[in-house]
């Protein structure tokens, strides 16, 4: 039975439209609850894995909207591979291929996403993946990118996501706090909105089976 990971709540929403009865759990953008829903979804009786959702470039030629099936996880200084099956079976043949690098920490900084594209050739970074390879069952890696890797994310990132979905009150407390980062904050939202939609369509046009 496969069993997905997603970081939030639209996320997991945009999924089960496509895959009803595969359970979902959350990691709400947290390691510890990364660990949490892959736990829940092993009692649940998952035999492989899926880490679904948005990523955040780490290389210049990767844009906002490009959909990644990986080909491994860089976790805690190992690559691990993807299960070729079952990357197949979410789109292998039609994503982009390469690496996913895993972070207990949101990577907000170019320079950062410079540093880290530098050391490993991961294409895209997340909270999840590294905790679904480390699970020991054959796993996949569907991701779409959602922001640009050259530039910063806007402070509000950190503060403006709980339980999954926004945080309105840390969002207007961000914005008090740095009322220049708007504009970023504009700029993002329509870059997630364009990986949103790049998802929805690449699994329209590539159907997952169970």
């Amino acid at each position: 039975m496969l069993g997905i990971l997603a970081g939030l709540k639209q996320e997991a929403r945009l999924i089960r439209r496509f895959l009803p009865n595969a359970p979902v759990a959350l990691s709400n953008a947290t390691p510890e609850g990364a660990r949490r829903g892959v736990e829940r979804l092993l009692k649940a009786g998952a035999t492989e894995l899926l880490s679904f959702g948005c990523a955040g470039s780490l290389s210049p030629d990767v844009a906002p909207g490009t959909v990644i099936v990986a080909d491994h996880v860089r976790y805690q200084d190992r690559d691990i591979s993807c299960d070729p099956r079952l990357s197949e079976t979410f789109g292998s043949a039609y994503a982009r291929r390469g690496g996913i690098l895993h972070s207990d920490a949101l990577v907000e900084l170019g320079l950062e996403k410079a540093w880290y594209f530098s050391q490993t050739k991961c294409l895209a970074v997340d909270m999840e993946s590294g905790v679904v390879a480390d699970a020991g069952m054959p796993f996949a890696v569907l991701r779409v990118v959602c922001d640009d890797a050259t530039r910063d994310l806007p402070p509000a990132v950190k503060t403006s996501v709980r339980d999954g979905a926004v945080y309105v009150p840390g969002l207007v407390g961000s914005l008090l706090r740095h009322p220049l980062q708007i504009g970023g904050l504009i700029r993002l939202g329509r870059e997630a909105a364009i990986a949103q939609r790049s998802m929805g369509s690449f699994l329209q046009a590539n159907p997952p089976q169970a």
